[in-house]
């Protein structure tokens, strides 16, 4: 099963792509994969519903959130109300290890993301800062890396023993899917998202063109 774990909607500052246009684009141009998850920057969507979408286009539709920390932008899959409690999802100014340490302890994961990207990606800081504990997995695939970007966070992950997802970054339609994450079993909720990820069920794949 396919996922694109980083997608952005208009409920995202700076989002231009409405989901039910997400679904139209993945569905009539055959984009390979079986879905994707919505990380709205520093914020979790608690509000909207896609369920009815996701049946209509029979994809899995499921909602994450992108935070900052000092070490760059962080995924956090598997936000409930209480994680949302633990730290400011709207601040810039959050502590990785913070952030890392109260997904884990409400049952979420979080994922340093772009980690290859000046200034947002957590490379950018391990000089400076040292290596962060506590991080398991980066994106190493970001559909929307330039340059060495993405080859740097593969780099870094090897050399840190990191797993790797990839996500397209998507902020307009046309990107979804450029970059996804490839599970050994199906993934209909964020609980299963959540499991395949710590165990370490996946593999990022790239499907830029």
């Amino acid at each position: 099963m396919i996922l694109d774990l980083h997608t952005h909607s208009i409920k995202s500052d700076d989002g231009r792509a409405k989901v039910e246009n997400y679904c139209q684009w993945i569905r009539t141009r055959d984009i390979p994969i079986d879905g994707f998850v919505l990380t709205e920057h520093r914020q979790f969507d608690d509000e909207s519903d896609y369920s009815a979408l996701a049946a209509a286009h029979d994809l899995v539709i499921l909602k994450a959130s992108e935070v900052e920390t000092e070490y760059g932008h962080v995924l956090v899959y598997g936000v409930t109300k209480s994680l949302t409690e633990a730290f400011d999802f709207a601040s810039i100014n959050n502590r990785l290890v913070d952030v890392i340490d109260a997904a884990n302890a409400h049952g979420a994961i979080a994922v340093p993301c772009h980690p290859g990207r000046p200034k947002v990606g957590m490379f950018a800081h391990t000089e400076a800062l040292g290596i962060p504990p506590g991080v398991e997995i980066v994106e190493i695939y970001n559909g929307g890396s330039r340059d060495d970007e993405d080859q740097i966070a593969r780099t870094g992950a090897q050399d840190n023993g990191y797993l790797g997802i990839g996500g397209s970054d998507s902020h307009i339609v046309s990107h979804v899917g450029r970059c996804a994450t490839r599970f050994e079993s199906d993934i209909a909720t964020i609980d299963d998202l959540v499991a395949a990820l710590k165990a370490g069920a996946f593999e990022a794949i790239t499907l830029k063109t």
